[in-house]
């Protein structure tokens, strides 16, 4: 008869950023416990709060699965002696099995005959495999943890109770000094202590206690809170999900209310309020109808509405405290001229290896340049791209990016705009943070767009510089993220833009003024271009695309990014159509024996093809449509080359049929070789065909 297992792990409170993915993994390792101990069940259920983490299988066996096998020991002639009689190797077989040599029998294998055994292996019960289920706590990795007492086993928090029951039995465990029981914890200011005798409890005892248990409906009553709060007053709340998902696993038993704050404050931009009350109180913004901000909050209680207006007196007292700081920090901040705060970038240090922030701002506004030309921006452009890279991390000197450093670049825009700036010049220090996540929000304006890129691969080229290259998991500086921050921008604006030929051209720009710049680079860029195409990889797997087109499309010669993505995106699209694999079968033959052409002929192999040495009308037919195409293949967009190159196909497949390309005549041989290498010159550009795995 199938059985509820409950386990409930106590602790001290967790931070609320860690709740949802401390229990996820549970669940996973749960699972995988289960799965490896041959324990069937019908679904793992988690429920979670600041203070516990707790699993609930439904319908698990009563016991493992028995075992049933035939075990393969070592050949006849290894487990039998010349007498007859079994050798060491068998007896050891038979006892690494768990039976006597009298239970061994021979089987033939492809004419080998070899020693066996049937094996059964009883399952054991559900009760004693779950006495190592802790085990699974493992399988829980914590961004931080801690040790208490004398311990030195790391968790994090310290663990207070354990629930283990299997239906009404309770499963005795112990992790350090805490054993397993059937008593948990309620609320910490609301309820007690309660007993649970059975999973089946679990969930009602522990409301009666003022805890809900289930994530999803704690969420849900938060939100079914607000939006009464919301319709009772006329307000419009949109809902941060980040910030719910933080707020919901900070409380047990939540409660939401309404506070105010003084309609002065909001002459502060609201970006400041927001940061204030989202980041530093978890307050939920309010906004009237009209979208205007409004001067109010929304908050979550850990608790019930007992005494909520002090709860609410309390909160609007320290916001107060908060916002009377961002007006002392806007005020000031507008009175000296960005020009002084530019100036003291110069004493403050990027990174000890690479500089400081005033040099990185030069190197910047020099890479900043070079890309600009490259994308084509306009004579306005260029002028407001020079004056943003200027100035564009003045605001890093501000007492509200030192108090608020949320607010980097959102100040820059805001003080830009009041000491006169262009909006786009402005605009431009906001954005050359974007993206601010690998799947952000990008640079709207290309200004800004190249403003980022080129604060990125400032920061990409210095580092690599510098010897300090991420590796597995670590990557402190973000490197990786801002890479591909830097692929994303560039797809989303459609450049050409081809980081192996612009890294030569900085290198140079920068080398000729080390006493600005702050930097030498040194020569090999090699190591940055792989990091960039391992980034560019990530994009279009991302997309769903084949692994083998993906490495086809990176390693091609087109070295713009938006070609590549480009050629990626085609055939995954054609690899479904019925062309596809006779095309690429040409084309792979094709390129094999132009690389054995190079081999052969080395740079000759790029001759003109001599039509008098032609021997077959293939061969003919095949330079005639090679020309044909060569004559407008240049000018047409990827998609018409693949549909050119792919009309080749049958004259490709033709030639190939009728001709032997290594003829023994050398002068035919070699022709026949630089006819092949025209094909490869269409091909390579486009993708190098030979890294697919084409299959029958």
């Amino acid at each position: 008869m199938a059985k509820t297992f409950l386990l409930e792990i106590g602790l001290e409170e967790m931070p609320a950023r860690f709740v949802t993915s401390s229990i996820k993994q549970f669940k996973a390792a749960m699972e995988k416990f289960l799965k490896e101990n041959r324990l069937s069940y019908s679904e793992v259920r988690t429920y979670s709060t600041p203070r516990r983490l707790t699993l609930e299988v439904l319908e698990l066996a009563e016991k493992q699965e028995d075992i049933e096998e035939e075990a393969k020991g070592p050949a006849k002639k290894i487990a039998v002696d010349a007498e007859g009689n079994w050798t060491k190797a068998a007896e050891g077989f038979a006892r690494g099995q768990g039976v006597s040599t009298d239970k061994l029998f021979f089987k033939d294998i492809k004419g080998v005959e070899y020693v066996h055994v049937d094996k059964f292996i009883p399952g054991e019960s559900a009760q004693a495999v779950l006495a190592n289920v802790l085990e699974t706590l493992k399988g829980i990795h914590f961004p931080v943890t801690m040790h208490w007492g004398n311990h030195t086993t790391e968790f994090i928090r310290p663990i207070h109770w354990i629930i283990s029951l299997l239906d009404d039995e309770l499963i005795d465990l112990q992790f350090l000094d805490v054993k397993s029981g059937k008593t948990t914890r309620g609320h910490r200011f609301l309820g007690q202590e309660t007993t649970i005798n059975h999973p089946s409890e679990y969930v009602e005892k522990l409301k009666a206690q003022h805890v809900l248990v289930n994530a999803e409906e704690r969420k849900a009553l938060i939100v079914k809170q607000i939006e009464a709060l919301a319709a009772e007053n006329n307000w419009v709340m949109n809902l941060d999900e980040v910030l719910l998902e933080e707020v919901n696993n900070i409380v047990e038993y939540p409660t939401a209310f309404a506070g105010k704050f003084d309609e002065k404050y909001l002459a502060v931009p609201e970006e400041v309020l927001i940061i204030s009350m989202k980041e530093h109180q978890r307050y939920f913004e309010v906004r009237f109808q009209d979208g205007k901000l409004a001067p109010f909050f929304v908050a979550v209680r850990n608790g019930n509405e007992a005494f909520i207006q002090n709860v609410v007196a309390g909160n609007e007292k320290v916001l107060v405290a908060r916002l009377e700081d961002a007006v002392f920090f806007y005020d000031e901040d507008q009175q000296p001229t960005i020009a002084s705060y530019v100036e003291r970038l110069k004493k403050v240090t990027f990174h000890e290896k690479i500089g400081t922030t005033y040099e990185k701002m030069q190197r910047v506004a020099k890479i900043s340049e070079i890309l600009g030309q490259a994308v084509g921006l306009s004579n306005e452009e260029q002028a407001d791209l020079a004056r943003a890279a200027a100035i564009y991390k003045f605001d890093l000197m501000t007492g509200m990016v030192g108090e608020f450093p949320e607010l980097q670049g959102i100040m820059g825009e805001k003080y830009a705009l009041l000491k006169g700036e262009k909006p786009a010049v402005a605009q431009a220090i906001r954005e050359h943070y974007l993206p601010v996540s690998s799947e952000g929000e990008l640079p709207e304006s290309s200004v800004g767009a190249v403003l980022a890129i080129a604060d990125k691969l400032d920061s990409v080229m210095t580092f690599f510089n510098a010897g300090m290259i991420p590796s597995g998991s670590n990557d402190p500086y973000a490197l990786r993220r801002q890479t591909y921050g830097i692929v994303r921008i560039i797809e989303d604006k459609g450049w050409d833009l081809a980081i192996s030929k612009l890294l030569p051209i900085i290198k140079e720009a920068i080398n000729q003024n080390v006493e600005t710049y702050g930097v030498t680079f040194k020569e090999d860029p090699e190591a940055v271009v792989e990091f960039f195409n391992a980034r560019l990889k990530q994009l279009l797997s991302g997309k769903n695309i084949r692994h083998d087109i993906i490495e086809a499309s990176v390693n091609a010669q087109a070295a713009d990014m938006n070609q590549i993505i480009e050629v990626a995106s085609l055939l995954q699209e054609k690899q479904t159509t019925e062309q596809f694999r006779p095309t690429m079968e040409a084309f792979i033959r094709v390129l094999n024996l132009t690389r054995k052409g190079q081999e052969l002929i080395g740079d000759t192999l790029t001759e003109a093809v001599d039509d008098d040495l032609f021997e077959t009308a293939e061969e003919k037919e095949l330079a005639h449509a090679v020309t044909t195409a060569q004559a407008t293949f240049a000018d047409l967009t990827f998609a018409q080359k693949y549909e050119q190159l792919t009309e080749l196909t049958p004259f490709i497949t033709n030639y190939f049929d009728h001709t032997m390309i290594m003829a023994d005549n050398e002068e035919v041989r070699n022709n026949r070789l630089r006819q092949l290498a025209k094909i490869a010159a269409m091909i390579l550009p486009m993708a190098k065909i030979d890294l697919l795995e084409i299959k029958k």
